[in-house]
């Protein structure tokens, strides 16, 4: 896979603190590893060019990990000294990279798609981005993503109540040109402001996936990836 990968690693867990309240959301322990673990376990079966690990909180404990484990393929780290927001985490990660094109995955959530048909589909559409969707019953938690039928991004929804559709699954990729393009603040927003500010100025699709998805960010989808992923370890 000739395109580089940013993990955006350095969240919080706000709202994980009842039950891990002294590292980063990435680096939650399931099964007696990290959460990060599974994403990097992932990752090797497709051969990254590389992976670059954004960190900021506690991101000696991310650094530690990955410098101390053997993976398949080669990382960097792009450091911040405060938080930039997902965008300025983003931008800043683009300075260890030059892929024309990027994926980028939320250190948080899992979604088992398939990155070479996503890559394929991204270069086959001349897309600005391509977001990776999930098609969910119970999306409550989630804001919707309404697509056309040529798979172009209509539309972001707030989230609603008793919702159900296609969710943001937290895997894109980007086209580098087209998002360096913007004179974005130091301190910004992937989603807020880029995503949906320019949706009628980009060329942004979504590739709808039904495929596994967790994000671990409350209590209860923590525990159920300590279900799930038994069979990972």
């Amino acid at each position: 896979m000739l395109a580089d990968v940013i993990i955006l690693a350095g969240g919080f867990g706000t709202r994980l603190q009842s039950v891990v309240a002294d590292r980063p959301k990435c680096m939650a322990a399931i099964h007696g590893k990290p959460f990060l673990y599974y994403l990097c376990k992932y990752l090797e079966a497709y051969q990254p060019r590389k992976v670059i690990f954004s960190v900021g909180y506690l991101k000696e404990q991310v650094i530690d990990y990955i410098t101390t484990t053997p993976w398949g393929f080669s990382y960097d780290f792009a450091e911040e000294l405060e938080p930039l927001g997902t965008g300025g985490a983003v931008r800043y990660s683009l300075t260890k990279s030059d892929t024309d094109d990027f994926f980028v995955l939320n250190g948080d959530t899992f979604f088992d798609i398939d990155l070479n048909a996503m890559l394929a589909f991204q270069k086959s559409m001349m897309a600005d981005a391509t977001l990776a969707l999930k098609p969910m019953q119970q999306a409550d938690r989630y804001g919707l993503v309404e697509i056309q039928d040529d798979q172009s991004i209509l539309s972001f929804k707030e989230k609603q109540m008793g919702s159900s559709g296609l969710i943001n699954g937290g895997v894109y990729c980007v086209y580098r040109k087209g998002f360096d393009s913007i004179p974005f603040p130091e301190k910004f927003s992937f989603e807020k402001d880029y995503l949906e500010p320019f949706i009628n100025q980009r060329n942004f699709f979504g590739l709808v996936k039904d495929a596994y998805f967790i994000d671990i960010g409350i209590p209860d989808d923590y525990e159920k990836a300590q279900h799930d992923f038994a069979s990972r370890t």
